[in-house]
């Protein structure tokens, strides 16, 4: 195999691992989703939902081809340093959700825990190849995240 970057390597490594984020030497997922928080909150409070929506799938689909790149190029179906995922799922667990400092933490909280636990069919995804099983588990993390959310927030609207 040659060592020569192409132009797809040079765009696809960086922007698949976060710009290095995911390079980190333990838990790349978290440092990952950290690396995320500062601009998920900026779309989260400044653009209009639908806005924001399309912000999130605008990071899933560069992160489905970038992933897909840096997943052959490192010679892994799916990565470690590869976070852009990560990115993609939290940006979708802040969709429609009110604002709040504490509520940021909470999303956090819930997208690492489904990440990580992989609710069915989370993990059936990951199966799917290239970009696409690197990028659809952690959108499917980022749904449960989202509803785990939503409940949180209603049931401590009730109690309140």
């Amino acid at each position: 195999m040659s060592r020569t970057r192409t132009w797809p390597d040079r765009v696809a490594v960086p922007l698949a691992t976060l710009f290095g984020a995911g390079r980190s030497p333990i838990v790349p997922g978290t440092i990952g989703t950290l690396a995320a928080l500062p601009p998920a909150i900026l779309a989260w409070r400044l653009l209009p939902i639908w806005g924001h929506a399309t912000v999130t799938l605008a990071v899933a689909g560069a992160g489905i081809w970038a992933g897909g790149v840096a997943a052959r190029r490192m010679g892994i179906k799916d990565p470690g340093p590869v976070v852009i995922d990560e990115a993609a799922g939290l940006l979708l667990t802040l969709v429609g959700i009110p604002f709040g400092w504490a509520t940021a933490g909470l999303a956090f909280f819930f997208f690492r825990a489904m990440d990580i636990l992989k609710p069915p069919p989370a993990a059936r995804l990951e199966r799917l190849p290239g970009g696409w099983g690197i990028m659809l588990d952690d959108l499917a993390a980022g749904v449960y995240a989202n509803l785990a959310l939503r409940l949180t927030l209603r049931l401590w609207q009730a109690l309140a």
